[in-house]
């Protein structure tokens, strides 16, 4: 059998569509037919050339959600339920090693030294190719982390849990708001989203949002914004004002960095409080360096500033419950639906922000 993927052979340049032989999976192995491929905005950032991990030519897509079509030996998902042939699955992006001193001793799975990534820290020049998402099917390799879904869900729905849902699962697991804490979000992508729908379930009380997009910032108010801030029509001083009055003078309580530039960081910072917690999730590759005053904005402060590295699997299933509890939500982030073959016209909707959540189906 032939199966065709989208692949990523020079950085800057057009996805290009290739041919490879489906075979029987490899002792250890599964082989799942992709129903569904996230579109991520480090995706783009990969196409650039911008994350040192990739090794040129390789597949892109670490989102990705299938049915089971063959099965090398007998597979249990991470509650214990026996895979078969036809199970639709969604899977940990990131394989880790389990020995290593941060999976063995340090229990942070996500700092794996030898943790490797599908659609990221994989090649298509050696069997079995296929381990990316911009594919018709994706060999898993044993290690990997599966979840069975079977509630009747579109898959598309449930591809941004793999990655956005489970970083900022990872962030919310790391410190959470406290029961009628206030929570600013900077960033209204799909990472933004998350936040506001796991800041909303854990007890928040005033969720505001920053952003500069008026389409992801109306998205933000359906899952549970209070406030929504436009940074093009408001400025940095009059947010920050806006944000001490919301708080009775104190700054927020938890701010969540999910843009990945450092203006945003030197921003959200000084809009925290006395004792607050700066969550940064938004960079995915490296994007230039920030100037923070260590007296004033950290030490003074007493500041908790947590930077949130990917995800394990525990925040997968997090990410996947939050998706299954809130389909109706969550079916509105999935704004733009493309054909495989149209991948290099869904990274450019991503670059350029003319989408929220783009989706390919082989």
């Amino acid at each position: 059998m032939k199966a065709y993927a989208m692949v990523l052979e020079e950085y800057n340049k057009p996805l290009v569509k290739r041919e490879f032989d489906v075979v029987d999976p490899p002792r250890g192995e599964m082989l799942v037919k992709i129903l569904a491929a996230g579109v991520c905005g480090s995706d783009v950032h990969m196409w650039k050339g911008n994350d040192p991990r990739l090794n040129l030519p390789m597949i892109l897509g670490h989102e990705g959600v299938g049915q089971v079509v063959e099965l090398s030996e007998p597979w249990v998902d991470v509650n214990g339920e026996a895979i078969k042939e036809g199970d639709v699955v969604i899977w940990d992006r990131g394989v880790t090693c389990g020995k290593c001193y941060y999976c063995a001793v340090k229990r942070e799975p996500a700092l794996c030294e030898n943790r490797w990534t599908y659609g990221i820290s994989t090649t298509c020049k050696e069997m079995p190719y296929l381990r990316g998402c911009y594919s018709q099917y994706v060999y898993l390799a044993p290690g990997t982390k599966v979840i069975k879904i079977k509630d009747k869900v579109d898959p598309a729905v449930l591809v941004s849990a793999s990655c956005s849902g489970a970083t900022t699962a990872h962030a919310f697991d790391m410190l959470s708001p406290d029961i009628g804490d206030s929570v600013l979000v900077q960033g209204p992508g799909p990472i933004g989203l998350f936040a506001v729908a796991f800041a909303k379930a854990r007890g928040a009380r005033k969720v505001i949002v920053i952003g500069g997009t008026k389409e992801r910032l109306d998205m933000c108010r359906v899952f549970g914004a209070d406030v929504v801030l436009d940074r093009y029509s408001t400025t940095q001083e009059e947010r920050r004002q806006l944000i001490l009055d919301i708080t009775s003078g104190r700054g927020v309580d938890v701010a969540v960095e999910a843009v990945g530039h450092p203006l945003a960081v030197q921003e959200g910072i000084k809009l925290v409080r006395n004792g607050g917690t700066y969550l940064s999730v938004g960079f995915g590759d490296p994007n230039g360096t920030v100037t923070i005053d260590c007296y004033y904005d950290i030490v003074r402060k007493n500041l908790r500033y947590q930077g949130v590295w990917v995800s394990d699997t525990k925040h997968l299933n997090m990410a996947v419950n939050m998706v299954l509890s809130n389909i109706e939500k969550f079916e509105l982030l999935v704004t733009d639906r493309y054909d495989l073959e149209d991948a290099n016209k869904a990274l450019s909707a991503m670059e350029n922000r003319e989408t929220i959540k783009s989706v390919l189906i082989p």
